[in-house]
């Protein structure tokens, strides 16, 4: 495993937080409120732009780097996360995707928005 795939990654940063004795404090719960932090740090940078601006915040370095430092905050304290809990992410993503493609199978686009059309499945992640 590279340091570039996710595996080596995490280990990485239970290496950077072991070095700092930061294990204490990297709690299931903290982790867990850190990482809703960081994910919210990431909704500021769209909060107030329009749908067109928030498509080319990359466009524009300033905000294309915060962007990119915040995805890193989230996807840092979400793999700190899974190696305090024993997850593995990428297994946790291919069941739950299994799941959605059973709970939302594929419908024809055009319906008329009732109940259990295509209009009700944009959610699927849940």
């Amino acid at each position: 495993m590279t340091d570039n795939d996710v595996a080596g990654l995490q280990r990485r940063l239970v290496e950077f937080a072991a070095a700092r004795d930061w294990q204490p404090y990297h709690t299931p719960k903290n982790l867990a409120a850190a990482l809703s932090v960081e994910a919210s740090e990431l909704l500021e940078i769209f909060q107030w732009l329009t749908p067109e601006q928030a498509e080319r915040v990359m466009d524009e370095p300033g905000s294309a780097h915060r962007v990119a430092d915040e995805v890193a905050d989230v996807l840092a304290y979400l793999l700190q996360f899974c190696a305090v809990l024993g997850v593995d992410p990428l297994t946790a993503l291919a069941a739950k995707i299994d799941r959605n493609e059973v709970r939302f199978p594929v419908r024809r686009r055009g319906g008329g928005g009732e109940k259990g059309d295509a209009a009700d499945d944009r959610h699927s992640s849940e």
